[in-house]
């Protein structure tokens, strides 16, 4: 039977180091770290996860501002307050909150914000930093599945590693944080023939691909670190990942539950990098 890896209790952890670190220099040199949150429209989990950015903002000490713009905001008005935010020296971080309202272009919005601000990690500049292994930021969701990882005392290096999904924010950057760790990455995504012989091989296994339970027990190599970060909704309300747990609890060594598990590491990683962004600016 698998062992719970606990997202509340290590993003805890990794949250008081950061609240620490950001006393330390409010109190030694006079710094009040910054998180400007720019969120466009009504969606209600955008809402949310704002919410729960502010509140950690809180917890931690640092200064919150939020800039809640109306669904009719055009996408130049959006890109004239980024270029405000990018000169502000009370800003260390800019996160504008995904997605944006169809007419505006993601692309550009992500392109404008200064990389040495881009505490999400999604600028260019900071990807191709983390494909060479020379990053200041890593995307939070990656950066937090390592943490978790790491809290199992799982050995990285030598292991065979899948990861379920390829996309920017998540599949990409996983895979690269994994190979730069010395494991040997595989990436399956809606294409892959055979996922169930390939997942079998796994000794550390991250699904993020956004469709429930994809992920069986049968699935899963015996003694496997299971990490699910999917968030998928079933029809009676009731949110689950993308691997089934009850099944696959049985074989994995250690695995992640939904919710409790990736989620909050997110939010915890993102205040990691909004810290390691006033410290930069600072040098």
């Amino acid at each position: 039977m698998a062992k719970i890896i606990d997202g509340k209790a290590v993003s805890a952890s990794v949250k008081e180091e950061v609240a620490a670190e950001a006393a330390v220099l409010k109190e030694e040199k006079g710094i009040n770290i910054g998180l400007a949150v720019v969120i466009v429209g009504n969606d209600p989990a955008s809402r949310v996860y704002v919410n729960n950015k502010k509140k950690a903002c809180e917890a931690v000490g640092f200064r919150s501002f939020e800039y809640a713009l109306d669904e009719s905001t055009t996408q130049e008005q959006l890109l004239d307050l980024i270029d405000v935010l990018n000169r502000d020296d009370h800003v260390n971080g800019i996160l504008v909150q995904l997605p944006l309202p169809a007419h505006i272009d993601e692309k550009t919005v992500i392109n404008a914000i200064s990389p040495e601000k881009d505490v999400d990690a999604f600028h260019p500049v900071n990807v191709g930093k983390i494909m060479i292994g020379e990053y200041a930021f890593l995307p939070c969701t990656p950066a937090g599945v390592m943490k978790l990882i790491e809290s199992t005392g799982t050995e990285i290096s030598g292991k065979q590693c899948v990861v379920i999904g390829r996309s920017n924010i998540v599949g990409k950057p996983m895979a690269m944080l994994l190979l730069h760790k010395s494991g040997t990455v595989t990436i399956c995504h809606s294409k892959t023939k055979n996922l169930k012989e390939i997942c079998l091989g796994a000794d550390i296994l991250v699904a993020a691909v956004g469709r429930a339970n994809l992920i069986t027990g049968d699935m899963i190599k015996e003694g496997a670190v299971v990490i699910d970060v999917g968030m998928n909704r079933l029809e009676n309300g009731k949110l689950c990942g993308d691997v089934e747990f009850e099944s696959a609890s049985q074989k994995a060594s250690y695995i992640t539950p939904v919710p409790g598990g990736v989620g909050p590491m997110t939010i915890a990683m993102l205040m990691r990098n909004t810290l390691t962004a006033a410290k930069n600016q600072m040098k």
